[in-house]
């Protein structure tokens, strides 16, 4: 499920849209998350991964989607993140 996609202006149709709008919604109401919370989820990944590397903040995505636990194939929330690394900070090479 892309962020960008549910949110943007294409020639997608409605019901497809409002489909993973409604899944987004879902996801979040079960794992009892609000997006406030995920955003300051966010904000401190940003700084802790920012100690150690240059990130391209722009490109940061961070969602809440399901995934199956591998011992009962049972859905659970999941975490993704998406953190495209510039480089890593020189003073954390050994």
């Amino acid at each position: 499920m892309d962020l960008l996609k549910i949110f943007s202006k294409n020639n997608t149709n409605s019901k497809t849209v409002a489909k993973e709008r409604l899944k987004l919604v879902l996801i979040n109401d079960r794992a009892d998350i609000s997006p406030k919370f995920i955003e300051m989820l966010k904000s401190d990944i940003t700084r802790v991964v920012s100690e150690y590397m240059v990130i391209d903040e722009e490109g940061f995505d961070i969602k809440l989607t399901r995934t199956k636990r591998e011992s009962d194939d049972a859905p659970i929330p999941a975490l993704v993140a998406n953190i495209p690394i510039v480089k890593v900070k020189e003073k954390n090479i050994k």
